[in-house]
């Protein structure tokens, strides 16, 4: 990843994982990593650059699916369920070429620059040409979102997705022929080939209990172990998938990938919907985490997923906006605190720190990261700054600044965001993707035409 001459930083304000600090002087080095924090700076020091507004670690986008920002609005026309909603998105992702793919993730991930979000967590899954044919290059799909998160800015963890089956015992539909390998074995052989380094990390996903064979999940968990590679999965999003699984293994979709090796703390299940007593036992008892995505699952009608039960278990919580429904980690963390509220018409179930700490931190070690998410001296360098007198937080007490970002402010209102200590965001223009906008709406136009 390219980074900068080291900088120094004067933070108006800045957000330490526990509280607000004002006047904070912050330093970067060659290698893209914070080198000195330092307290207690009331004013800025000749030749830093000022950065006015609470400064926050850049958030972790933990669960995302590149092309979905294609379908955004075009799928609120009348009625239906998540199946009528997927049925819509295989279409969508029929069009795909390693070309336009990049130019809508190079776009959609510029978009999550301008939103604060300095690392995406990518559920891949399109691998091959319509059906089923491989690429000459059979990562031309992966190495395409690669190469978009480089020219928006961020870093990628590409979580290539096993996907194998249409149901239990079922081949895969003609649309689905495209996503898979065959078997397991084919898509470790695969992912094998794939190169991370510098701005990207390569882990691993199992599409979901439905999608793979449990004669094939632990092929899949072995590759991501002997790696020490992060492994994801979508689980228990729908109870249809549920109810399908008591019927061909006699469990839950928790139960059969503890039964298989999965479950860990490198694993992260996304969504953990609908779950029993047992499965949050299960979930928290070995550490595996847990992806939320509340502007999703309430945009596909999915459910609230028992986020609170599953933390107090001892299962870490994540953010993702994975459909692209809002690219907004903020208010990812607002509704995890709202969807409870309405769920149990108490109010408080985490403080504003513990949501920031799911949408930074935590989403990061999720994703492979442990040392970013955080503003201190050795962790990597890559925060944004949220403003404090925009429309939606003027008036902000700024010691209370992390309420103010969770409950008060939106994406709108990032004007910086540094990657490595390099400007990626800056006043609120992307750097690097001059018209973020155009660059939707023409790589949109190319899927649709």
């Amino acid at each position: 990843m390219q980074v900068t001459a080291p900088t120094t930083y004067w933070l108006e304000h800045a957000w330490l994982g526990t509280h607000v600090e004002p006047g904070v002087i912050l330093t970067t080095g060659p290698d893209g990593r914070i080198t000195d924090l330092r307290t207690g700076v009331d004013s800025p020091p000749p030749g830093a650059e000022v950065l006015r507004g609470l400064t926050i670690p850049g958030l972790a986008n933990a669960h995302s699916h590149a092309f979905h920002r294609a379908l955004r609005s075009t799928v609120q026309v009348g009625s239906g369920t998540f199946w009528t909603w997927r049925d819509f998105m295989y279409k969508v992702a029929q069009n795909l070429t390693p070309d336009t793919y990049y130019a809508l993730a190079r776009a959609a991930y510029a978009e999550m620059a301008l939103a604060g979000i300095t690392n995406v967590g990518e559920f891949h899954y399109v691998h091959h040409a319509p059906g089923g044919t491989p690429y000459a290059d059979p990562n031309a799909m992966g190495e395409a979102l690669i190469e978009a998160a480089a020219a928006a800015g961020i870093r990628i963890t590409l979580l290539d997705t096993a996907y194998l089956s249409a149901g239990f015992g079922e081949a895969p539909e003609a649309h689905q022929l495209r996503f898979s390998d065959g078997t397991a074995d084919a898509w470790a052989e695969r992912a094998s080939a794939l190169k991370g380094g510098g701005h990207a990390r390569i882990g691993a996903a199992i599409h979901s209990v439905r999608a793979v064979p449990a004669d094939q999940l632990a092929t899949v968990a072995r590759w991501a172990e002997e790696r020490r590679a992060p492994l994801h999965v979508h689980l228990s999003e729908q109870t249809a998938e549920n109810d399908a699984c008591r019927a061909a293994h006699g469990r839950t979709p928790t139960q059969l990938l503890a039964d298989h090796g999965v479950l860990g703390p490198r694993t992260t299940g996304v969504h953990n919907t609908h779950l029993t007593d047992a499965d949050i036992a299960l979930l928290g008892g070995t550490g595996t985490g847990t992806c939320m995505c509340p502007t999703t699952e309430r945009d596909l009608a999915d459910g609230i997923g028992p986020a609170a039960r599953l933390q107090h278990a001892g299962s870490p919580l994540s953010l993702g906006s994975d459909s692209h429904a809002v690219i907004d980690l903020l208010e990812e963390a607002r509704a995890m605190e709202l969807n409870e509220r309405l769920r149990s018409r108490t109010r408080g179930h985490w403080t504003a720190n513990a949501l920031l700490t799911a949408a930074t931190a935590d989403g990061h070690a999720a994703l492979g990261l442990p040392d970013a998410g955080r503003l201190e001296a050795g962790a990597l360098a890559d925060f944004t700054t949220i403003a404090l007198d925009s429309v939606r937080t003027a008036g902000a007490v700024p010691r209370l600044g992390a309420e103010t970002a969770v409950f008060a402010a939106t994406a709108s209102d990032v004007r910086h965001t540094v990657v490595a200590g390099r400007h990626i965001v800056r006043d609120g223009a992307h750097t690097l993707v001059p018209d973020v906008p155009s660059a939707l709406s023409e790589s949109i136009a190319a899927l649709r035409a």
